[in-house]
Formats: structure tokens, C-alpha cells, sequence
């Protein structure tokens, strides 16, 4: 599964990863319903450190469609509400 970090990179994640992924993504559409911004700076943090030390970065002159594209690091939690919902970025 290939995840990108909007304004960072691509990351390669392994199926074996993809579940714990899956539970970050489901807590940050959680904290995002909540309308807690404190939860979700926490939760999204988590979220993007976890791509970035379970992911294998892709080189920049190798390109990919992205199966998932996160936000960056500094999405408003308004703007993250519009795409942390329903079942959230990940599909089960």
C-alpha cells in the first residue's frame, strides 16, 4: 500500500501494517465527530509518525499512485473533518 503525506512523500506500507494504520485512522475519524482538537493533534501525530517509521519511503524519482493521501501535518482540524468521517481514509 502506498501512503502519501501531503506536502512530504510517499511511503510504502507492508499488508502486515496496514491494520494498525487502520486503527489510528478509525481513532482520528473518532476524535474528529468529537470535535476535539486536542485528541486530534495527539491521534494525527501518532498517525503520521506511524507512516513514517513503519513506511518505506519512497525515492522521489520513483512515483506512484497513491493509494491514500494524509493530510499534512498542519490540517486544521476543520479540514480534517471533511475527510475523517464514515469509515475514515482507510476502507476495512
Amino acid at each position: 500500500m502506498i501512503v502519501r503525506i501531503s506536502t512530504e512523500g510517499q511511503y510504502e506500507i507492508s499488508d502486515e501494517d496496514a491494520a494498525g494504520l487502520n486503527e489510528l485512522d478509525n481513532e482520528a475519524v473518532s476524535v474528529c465527530q468529537a470535535s476535539d482538537e486536542a485528541g486530534f493533534r495527539e491521534v494525527f501525530g501518532r498517525l503520521l509518525d506511524y507512516v513514517r517509521t513503519h513506511g518505506k519511503p519512497v525515492p522521489d524519482d520513483e512515483m506512484f499512485g497513491s493509494d491514500i493521501i494524509l493530510p499534512p501535518p498542519d490540517v486544521s482540524l476543520e479540514e480534517a473533518q471533511t475527510e475523517f468521517q464514515g469509515v475514515g481514509l482507510i476502507p476495512s
